[in-house]
This record gives C-alpha cells, sequence and structure tokens, in this order.
C-alpha cells in the first residue's frame, strides 16, 4: 500500500511573536535562529523564546527547526555544543547546519538538516548527505524543476526542502566571499553586509561603460506559488519561506497565501499528499503577496533559464502596480486605475533614468493624491504602492487567523452522573467523569447540551461531531457543563503534548567516499574537526576556509545569474554578440573594481576582485 507523502511548508520566524504567528497561519514547521551561529546574525533568539515556540508548535503536531548554520572557528565548537544540547532537552525537532565539524561533536539524538549553504545541487552530493545520516537537504535555489526530479530520483529517501519565496541570493548559497573580502563580514558566518544589493557601473577592458549606477547583482524575489503542484510532482517534500529577518506582516501574509494554496492542491489529490501537521486555518483576511516586500518576482530557473530575473533599478521594494500618473499638479496628483491609495501609504515610480523614486501620501482624495512632499514625475509615469499602510495596519494590530483542530464529543449518563468523552482529529482521547445526582428535567435538553459544548471559541479545537447519549432527558447545571467542557479541553491538550513524538536520530560515523577528494576553500573548512570528517571521506586535499585564509585571486561569487545572457551576448543562447572588449568589470563607488569571468561549460559567472 502506498501512502500520500507528507507535505510541509516551512515558514520564517525572526523572533517568538513571528514564530507564533506563523504556526497559527498554517505553517507545518518554523525555522528560527539559534542563539548563536546562526546565518542571520541579527535573528538569534533566546532558548526560552524557542521553548515556548516548540511547546506552541507541538501542540499542533508542527515542527521547529534551528539554524546553527554558520562554520565555526575551533575555540566556538564547545559552546556550539552546550546550545545544541540546551534545544535538544526544550524539545526542537532538528538543527539545520552549513559545518561538518558539528558532526563530529558529542551530539544528543536530535536529526540534522543540510543547510543551503552547503551548496547543495547535484544527485551526488544529496545521496551523500542521506548516507551521512542527513534527514533533509536544503537545495539550491537555483535549481530547475528538472534537476530537482533528477535528484529525487536518484535519493528518492531524502526529503527535499526547496525556497518558494522571498530574496534570492545572487550567488549560490555557502560560495559568496565579497561581503568577506571588501567588508570583513562573512557570509558563511552570518554577517553578509549584501554587497550583492550595491549600485555598480559596469566597464569593458577599454575602459568604456556598458551600464552606470545600477544594481546589477540584484536580483528580483523568488514567487513559485503558481508552481507548488509541479514541485510536488518533482519530488519536493518542504517549501520554504525564505525571511528569517521579515517582519510579522510579512510571515502572516505570505504563509497564509502558501498554505491556501497547498491545501487546494492536497485537496484535489488526498491519495498522493497530506498535510504534516494538525488543525485548520480560518482566516480574517484576504492574502496578497505584492502587498508584502518584495523587489518583483522571479521564477528563477525553476523553468529554465529567464533573462527577466534581475531588478537593476533598485534593491528596494518596489510593491504592487496602482495606476498611472494622469496630472500633475504643485500639491497633488492625480492617477487613473482600479486600485484605491490610503492615507499614509508608500509610493514609488521610476525616473527618467529607471530608478525608483519614492513618497509618503498625506492625503487622498478620490483619485488626487497630496503627497507629503511632491515628487518630480510626469504624466503617464506609473505608480507602485510599496507600502499599504491600511493592510498592514490590519495585519499588526488585528486577529488574522484562528488554527483549531475537530475534536468530537460525546456526553452520556452512568451510574453515578455522568461523563465527557473527547477524540481530536488525530486518535487522541480523553473521557472525564462527573458524579452528579440524575434528575428529570422539565424540558428537552438535548440541542442546549450540544449548543454549550460546542463552545470552545478560546481554545485549539472546533467540535465536528457532538453526540448526546442520555438514557432520559437529564437535568445538568449550564454551569457545571461549561466546567466540564473546560477541564476536558484543558486534559485533552495535555494529552496531546504528551502524545507528540519528536524523530530521534543518533548519529553514527561513515566514511563513504565525498563527491569532491579535493576541497578548495570553497568547501568553507574553519575547524579541525570539519577537516577530520572530509578526511575520513576520502578528501586527499582540504584547503581552509577563506575567512581563515584569503586566497589569492578566489573567485569571490558564482553566480548562476550571468550579465552577458541579461545584456543579450550569450554566445550559448542569443545571436547578438557584444559591441564591447572582455574582460568585463563591476566597479564599485570607492573605486574597486571586480572582474567577471563566464565560464559557459557550467552556464556560471564568477566573481572576481580585480588588481
Amino acid at each position: 500500500m502506498t501512502y500520500p507523502r507528507s507535505i510541509e511548508l516551512l515558514a520564517p520566524a525572526k523572533d517568538l511573536k513571528c514564530g507564533i504567528e506563523a504556526i497559527n497561519h498554517g505553517a507545518d514547521a518554523v525555522y528560527i535562529g539559534a542563539p548563536k551561529f546562526s546565518a542571520r546574525a541579527g535573528a538569534g533568539n533566546h532558548i526560552k523564546d524557542i521553548a515556548t515556540l516548540t511547546t506552541h508548535a507541538h501542540l499542533y503536531n508542527a515542527r521547529v527547526y534551528v539554524a546553527l548554520n554558520t562554520i565555526l572557528r575551533k575555540e566556538e565548537l564547545k559552546e556550539a555544543e552546550r546550545i545544541i544540547h540546551r534545544l535538544y532537552q526544550i524539545g526542537v525537532d532538528a538543527l539545520i547546519i552549513q559545518d561538518m565539524g558539528i558532526t563530529k561533536l558529542n551530539l544528543p539524538p536530535i536529526p540534522l538538516h543540510a543547510s543551503t549553504q552547503m551548496d547543495i545541487r547535484t544527485p551526488q552530493m544529496v545521496c551523500f548527505l542521506h548516507q551521512a545520516g542527513f534527514q533533509q537537504a536544503v537545495l539550491a535555489r537555483e535549481l530547475s524543476l528538472h534537476e530537482i526530479g533528477e535528484i529525487h530520483e536518484a535519493c528518492p529517501d531524502m526529503p527535499l526542502e526547496v525556497f518558494v519565496h522571498g530574496a534570492l541570493c545572487v550567488s549560490y548559497s555557502g560560495q559568496c566571499y565579497a561581503s568577506q573580502a571588501c567588508f570583513a563580514r562573512s557570509a558563511n558566518r552570518g554577517q553578509c553586509a549584501q554587497f550583492c544589493r550595491l549600485p555598480f557601473n559596469m566597464i569593458d577592458a577599454a575602459g568604456r561603460v556598458i551600464a552606470r549606477d545600477k544594481h546589477l547583482l540584484s536580483l528580483k524575489d523568488l514567487n513559485q506559488i503558481d508552481e507548488l503542484e509541479a514541485l510536488l510532482d518533482a519530488g519536493a517534500n518542504s517549501f520554504k519561506i525564505e525571511g528569517r529577518l521579515k517582519d510579522m506582516t510579512y510571515v502572516k501574509n505570505v504563509t497564509t497565501a502558501y498554505r491556501r494554496r497547498l491545501d487546494e492542491i492536497i485537496a484535489r489529490r488526498p491519495r498522493e499528499f497530506r498535510r504534516s501537521s494538525s488543525g485548520r486555518c480560518r482566516y480574517h483576511f484576504w492574502s496578497q503577496l505584492d502587498k508584502s516586500f518584495s523587489r518583483g518576482f522571479t521564477h528563477y530557473f525553476l523553468l529554465g533559464r529567464d533573462a527577466d530575473i534581475a531588478s537593476f533599478d533598485t534593491p528596494k521594494s518596489i510593491g504592487e502596480e496602482m495606476g498611472i500618473v494622469w496630472e500633475v499638479h504643485e500639491h497633488y496628483l492625480t492617477v487613473t486605475g482600479a486600485k484605491s491609495f490610503h492615507n499614509g501609504d508608500g509610493a514609488c515610480f521610476r525616473d527618467e533614468e529607471g530608478n525608483l523614486r519614492g513618497f509618503r501620501i498625506n492625503r487622498v482624495e478620490g483619485n488626487r493624491l497630496y503627497p507629503q512632499e511632491m515628487p518630480r514625475l510626469k504624466p503617464h509615469t506609473v505608480v507602485y504602492r510599496n507600502f499599504d499602510q491600511e493592510f498592514e495596519k490590519s495585519l499588526q494590530h488585528r486577529k488574522t487567523a484562528e488554527r483549531r483542530m475537530a475534536v468530537d464529543l460525546n456526553l452520556y449518563d452512568t451510574s453515578f452522573g455522568f461523563a465527557l468523552s473527547a477524540t481530536d482529529e488525530d486518535g487522541n482521547s480523553v473521557t472525564l467523569s462527573l458524579p452528579h445526582a440524575l434528575e428529570l428535567a422539565r424540558t428537552p435538553q438535548e440541542e442546549n447540551l450540544k449548543t454549550q459544548l460546542a463552545k470552545l471559541g478560546n481554545t485549539p479545537f472546533e467540535a465536528r461531531d457532538i453526540t448526546i447519549n442520555l438514557s432520559a432527558q437529564w437535568f445538568l447545571p449550564l454551569a457545571e457543563l461549561n466546567e466540564f467542557r473546560r477541564t476536558i479541553v484543558e486534559k485533552l491538550i495535555a494529552v496531546r503534548r504528551a502524545n507528540y513524538r519528536r524523530k530521534l536520530v543518533v548519529w553514527k560515523p561513515t566514511t563513504h567516499p565525498y563527491p569532491h577528494p579535493k576541497l578548495t576553500y570553497r568547501a568553507n573548512v574553519m575547524n579541525p574537526l570539519a577537516e577530520a570528517f572530509y578526511e575520513e571521506h576520502g578528501a586527499k586535499v582540504i584547503s581552509p576556509a577563506y575567512e581563515s585564509k584569503p586566497v589569492p585571486d578566489a573567485a569571490l561569487m558564482a553566480c548562476k545569474h550571468c550579465l552577458r545572457y541579461s545584456m543579450g551576448w550569450c554566445p550559448e543562447h542569443q545571436q547578438e554578440k557584444s559591441p564591447y572588449q572582455e574582460p568585463y568589470y563591476l566597479v564599485i563607488a570607492n573605486g574597486q573594481r571586480f572582474r567577471l569571468e563566464f565560464d559557459c561549460k557550467h552556464c556560471q559567472m564568477n566573481v572576481y576582485a580585480a588588481e
């Protein structure tokens, strides 16, 4: 018999509040930063907060994954080990790691997930990680549906986690050293300075300017909501929303949108897929992805190479298209469009040079917008809204979702009074007795009893089936019935918590060969335990991490995004020849230059520091 495949919606949690709302809005799992050693140094969380989040998530059979995915120095290993044991003690379900040295620590039986920082893009790498004992692999964002399918076919027992929404790194994750080289802030240690969002001039070997003051390495944001079913068919199990630095309204909005879409697919194909957590959500708002931070959306390389993946004009949020400027007056402008602005909205437009300009709207009167300060724009300019005041307020200041689990209640009489049983959708069951004199009521009781038992308002449950099995019209006082209901809900919650079973995995050393016997700085080996791991798996040459020992002429970025392709000059895919002389260079404001190398064999652009 083939069972439906368990599908996971994985949402980000900047902090406890975001994590709670992610669960309440339908996430099957959340990922949150450890107190230290997270790939987002600004998103660390206290152990007590992670414990509170874990307790809340487990009530719904949802999971909590903790990101401890930086590379570690030798002197940091013991502290990392202590943190891991504390995380295990509070019930965390898995760790997301990059540093293989962690596997050689004295670990509790907690599952390990392979971070996308490991640069996971081949079947060989996924098979190696599965044999090593990893329980989930976070694939590189650059993969196509076909490549994901090949990985699943090669290693069908490894759950595959794919990013489906949010910001994109232009370099393969774990393969970016530009921030370290330029600003002494290592992306592999959680301190990325976002080099890729800077403005650049692009020049050729003769010094001719190809592009001026453009954000040539800044990508649009990922949005795969229309490709979830195709990803399921390719073999993906976990759908990851990027955003451990995003605020609560982003988490609510995006989680809701993806939950709804996944539920639609699962409802159509219940024999193939099932949700991996409990409960259903009732929402009090309508999610709209273009109302949350975005630089415009892209499928990236999921459906093949696409020229329109970058956001050259700005690294900032563009938002939703609202309309076109009709008239510009001294203190206001008129806009034509089907959507309405609100007082306090943030708006933006592209100027004549293509640069994004923003303004705040003080007052709205019909199609008249009164900005805080009049922008310099012309009629026929397209206007976007990148901050919807009313939408943000509605998500911030009111309850926007309720997640409830179905429960069946059965009230019946006994020789000494009454008994009430409660069985939830997962089969957890509780029965309570209420000693009480059996007295006949003056009027029929069944409908009133059902009405009172159904009042589960502030609990995590909603009544699915209520049965009243009384041998006569016995009288049960309202106050006692309500207390009976309250007590059984508390007991059922306690039983659910006691019955939660997290997966436990004992790490066992392995010696199967690593796919690459010669490790360059790109393997990010920073401590002796990581070095020992690779030696045990057949590595013959192990170079230290770039952060330990800078490498002359090192590639600072390895990108699937290609500027030669974006300009229309790709010799493999396009006909037009470049009028400029290679090599090309990117130049930042301080004059520092970076040479571009085009590796057509691997369809990759590498970025080097230029002397």
